[in-house]
């Protein structure tokens, strides 16, 4: 339990690829809009984030009213979830933590669709069969955490399909969406509105390398599933320093496109390093990549001063199983360094 990636506070010096963060850091025009929202703070928040809303209207392309922010992905979770006060629901496995966590704090009853190593961790028609009546909600994310497990449209869109018909409602976590090569291929938005079932939950976490300033969204076309939220949620969960970074990290849009072609470049050159070094690389879909190594190799790196994420605390895996980030060329040269170091 909060075993994630990132903590560099208990490991201080090394470089970091637990945390799947955007390599070009923040914006400067994020930071400097932060600042001035530091200075304005004096004030109390917009408990309805208007402006922030309008924005990200704009740039997703649906009504500002479908969009819910809160203090990061992690709290539309936990506020979805005691406001809708399920009493089945269904996780794959491995997946992000988060998800149970708050289901288990509402007494829900978790059922595991596990996802099998020898099928490359990819979830098929056994996963929208699991879907029956009497389960309250299910959680998917796209691509997955930890594997990077991408699913294509189709697949969600009869998943979606088997979750309306069960009166299931089908939590799609796009996250790591904005990360991927063709973001329109791949999201559910273009459902929202015909679909009072589906939630999508998105972050500015991931993209514009803000994780410390806590900013998420929901996007749901059902009001009163926002109405119940907001009641059993704090008021100003989302400070003035992220709502205006968030509007500032939305004008972004030659930095995305940079940096996602580094990412690109990046990747490619860590996947073939990984397997050229001999182990065995799952998916990729996004800026991560989960591989599978010995047990102990996280600890073997963490000597060398490199922290990579052990996933042998997920659901569904075991001691073996790594994930890293893409970081930049210069700390991946040292990263397959210290690789080969270890392996060979």
């Amino acid at each position: 339990m909060h075993k994630h990636g990132g903590d560099i506070y208990r490991n201080v010096g090394v470089i970091d690829y637990s945390a799947n963060i955007n390599p070009g850091g923040l914006p400067e025009a994020v930071i400097e809009a932060a600042i001035q929202g530091v200075r304005y703070s004096t004030h109390y928040p917009d408990v309805e984030c208007e402006k922030l809303r309008e924005h990200i209207a704009i740039e997703e392309g649906v009504p500002a009213d479908y969009i819910r922010c809160g203090n990061g992905a992690a709290d539309i979770i936990f506020s979805l979830v005691i406001a809708l006060k399920p009493k089945r629901a269904l996780l794959p496995a491995p997946s992000f933590y988060e998800y149970e966590q708050a289901l288990r704090a509402m007494d829900c009853q978790v059922e595991y669709f596990y996802l099998k190593e020898e099928e490359g961790f990819v979830p098929g028609e056994d996963l929208i069969d699991a879907i029956k009546p009497g389960i309250d909600m299910m959680f998917i994310c796209n691509p997955n955490n930890p594997t990077g497990v991408l699913l294509d449209k189709d697949y969600l869109k009869r998943l979606l399909d088997k979750c309306q018909s069960c009166g299931t409602y089908m939590i799609l976590d796009e996250c790591f969406n904005d990360l991927i090569e063709e973001p329109d291929k791949y999201t559910c938005k273009e459902y929202l509105a015909g679909n009072d079932r589906l939630l999508i939950l998105k972050a500015f976490t991931k993209l514009y390398a803000m994780p410390g300033l806590r900013l998420g969204y929901g996007l749901c076309s059902d009001k009163a599933v926002f109405d119940k939220m907001k009641e059993v949620s704090q008021p100003w969960s989302v400070s003035i320093p992220a709502q205006m970074a968030g509007i500032a990290a939305l004008k972004e849009k030659e930095y995305v496109l940079s940096t996602k072609a580094d990412i690109k470049k990046e990747k490619a050159r860590l996947v073939e390093g990984l397997k050229d070094l001999g182990l065995k690389v799952y998916g990729y879909g996004a800026n991560y990549i989960f591989f599978k190594a010995r047990p102990g190799f996280h600890n073997e790196c963490l000597d060398r001063k490199i922290m990579v994420r052990n996933c042998g605390n997920y659901e569904g895996l075991e001691e073996g199983y790594y994930r890293i980030a893409v970081r930049g060329a210069e700390d991946n040269d040292v990263l397959l360094k210290v690789f080969e170091e270890i392996l060979k």
